[in-house]
């Protein structure tokens, strides 16, 4: 048998039209139940964590064991290994109070409001704790906290965006994220039509994490590649990328997001996924490691999961490039703050299909002369990384706890040429 806990304490300052409108803060702690009876397998879940809870959720779990067919796959659960700490736990995010958000939020709105613009965004502050255990004697424990600060500052036609995550809440200046969403609503004033077609393109840190998921979602799990439904078939050992590229998940890093351990209590190991441009490795928990007598990389998901292990840590290796640098090496091309509703086409080749979001701009012979309209790509994105000219220095770090699981991805600037837009829209 084994049992995960997450318990969560969140608080969120939401704000439209320049002023906070909800401020809420919600407290809950989910315990997770996987009983293994020979090849068969049950979970349940529960936020009742009072004793007849506890019992009626280890009973679902059994009857459920009973009723499942016989998983021939499967294995015993972990057994236990020494697991590091890492302390990414922090008393001021703990502590960060509404009035705290409030203040934050209320540089943001003031700096739009002296545009001439409007703000609006979110800010929570969160505090989380995680444990696994099982019969087998693992003990896991590891308590966290995060902060993210997210703005949109709009104009009659234009919008600007920007973006904070850490752990560590007293790292986030709103000045310097209102100042970057209000730059990029006044330089997006009077965007123009453009046609689509192939365009070099400058892709911003939050363009760039976007893209950088969307792999990981698409092809960084053994699970994808044993079902044979990732780009990285095939591949392993092979170059897919250009030399500069290098992608890692390290879920002990202090730079992202970090958790030491799976939700199976495995210790998460470094994993160099895409090295110097080569398919290298892929992420493995018990399950898929177990098939190909793999040890597993410490990426398991909670049970019952259907998409198999998953990098939640990752980082891409910054170049030497400024983003100044990049521009003035432009001749003609397009200058991409962030994306939006990104969808995969064909998860095999890569394609991804999405819009450009919050700050195009056309860039003519080292300078951005003007804001454009909003384009559609639809573009491979293993194509991509083998169009890579230059490779920023600098980074950011983007991340979320969705689905009650923390998530980052800390990446740099890419320039690259012959990205493909297949159509445009009227805003």
């Amino acid at each position: 048998a084994e049992a995960v806990f997450v318990g969560q304490e969140s608080h969120l300052t939401r704000f439209a039209n320049s002023y906070i409108h909800q401020n809420v803060s919600e407290s809950n702690g989910e315990l997770r139940v996987r009983v293994i009876s020979g090849k068969c397998i049950g979970v349940a879940s529960t936020n009742d964590l009072s004793s007849q809870g506890l019992d009626k959720v280890v009973e679902t779990a059994e009857t459920a064991a009973r009723h499942q067919p016989e998983q021939p796959d499967s294995e015993s659960l972990p057994a236990p290994q020494p697991i590091e700490p890492v302390h990414t736990f922090s008393q001021k995010t703990a502590a960060y109070s509404a009035q705290d958000r409030a203040k934050a939020v209320g540089t943001i709105c003031r700096m739009a409001q002296d545009q001439g613009f409007t703000a609006s965004g979110a800010f929570t502050a969160t505090v989380r704790e995680m444990a696994v255990a099982n019969s087998l004697g693992v003990f896991a424990y590891h308590p966290s906290t995060m902060a993210n600060l997210v703005s949109v500052v709009m104009s009659e036609d234009s919008s600007g965006y920007a973006q904070r995550s850490s752990w560590n809440v007293g790292v986030l200046d709103a000045e310097e994220l209102g100042d970057e969403a209000c730059n990029k609503a006044l330089m997006g004033r009077a965007p123009k039509p453009i046609d689509p077609g192939q365009y070099t393109v400058i892709l911003e840190e939050y363009a760039v994490a976007d893209i950088v998921r969307y792999l990981s979602f698409m092809g960084f799990g053994a699970l994808a590649v044993q079902e044979g439904r990732s780009f990285m078939c095939g591949k392993l050992g092979k170059t897919i990328a250009d030399p500069r590229i290098s992608i890692t998940d390290d879920g002990r890093s202090p730079y992202g997001l970090p958790q030491p351990f799976d939700y199976e209590g495995v210790p998460k190991q470094r994993v160099e996924i895409i090295l110097s441009g080569i398919a290298n490795a892929v992420v493995h928990d018990s399950y898929t490691a177990q098939k190909e007598g793999k040890q597993s990389t410490g990426h398991a998901l909670p049970q019952p999961n259907t998409y198999g292990p998953v990098a939640t840590n990752l980082f891409m290796t910054p170049g030497t490039d400024s983003k100044r640098a990049m521009l003035e090496q432009t001749k003609r091309g397009l200058w991409v703050t962030r994306l939006h509703y990104v969808n995969p086409v064909h998860p095999l080749k890569a394609i991804l299909t999405g819009m450009t979001r919050d700050g195009t701009f056309l860039i003519e012979n080292g300078e951005i002369v003007g804001a454009v309209k909003n384009l559609r790509f639809t573009q491979s994105m293993l194509e991509m990384l083998n169009k890579v000219e230059m490779v920023g220095r600098s980074y950011k770090l983007i991340g979320d706890n969705s689905y009650n699981m923390l998530n980052s991805v800390r990446v740099p600037p890419l320039k690259v040429h012959d990205f493909t837009f297949t159509g445009v829209t009227e805003f």
